[in-house]
C-alpha cells in the first residue's frame, strides 16, 4: 500500500472509531489505530485552541472532533493512557486475515 493510502486509510479507520466507539477490523490495522487513537483522545484531554485544531487537521469530520473533546475527553480525564481496547474475534472467511474489534475503554 502506498504511504498516502495508507495515511488516509488509518485517518479514517480512527475518525470512525471516535464516531461508532467500536469498530471491526484486521489486527494489525488496529495495533496502528490504537496508537493515533490515544494521541486524538489526549488531544482532547488538553482542551486547548492548539489541541482542537491538531485533531481538526487529522480527523476527518468536525462533529467527530467536537464529540471527542465534548464528550469522549471528559469521561478519561482521570486515566493517563490505554483509551483503546482491542480483543482478537478469530479470522476472516474470505482470506483468513486475523481480525480484530477495537473499542474504547
Amino acid at each position: 500500500m502506498r504511504s498516502d493510502h495508507r495515511r488516509s486509510l488509518l485517518r479514517n479507520i480512527v475518525t470512525s472509531l471516535l464516531r461508532e466507539e467500536r469498530i471491526e477490523t484486521t489486527e494489525d490495522r488496529a495495533k496502528e489505530l490504537r496508537r493515533i487513537a490515544d494521541h486524538m483522545i489526549s488531544l482532547g484531554k488538553q482542551g486547548d485552541l492548539h489541541a482542537k485544531r491538531q485533531a481538526l487537521s487529522y480527523l476527518f469530520d468536525e462533529s467527530v472532533v467536537k464529540k471527542l473533546f465534548d464528550e469522549i475527553a471528559p469521561k478519561y480525564k482521570e486515566r493517563n493512557g490505554g483509551y483503546t481496547r482491542i480483543l482478537k474475534i478469530g479470522y476472516r472467511r474470505g482470506d483468513g486475515a486475523s481480525m480484530a474489534l477495537v473499542e474504547l475503554v
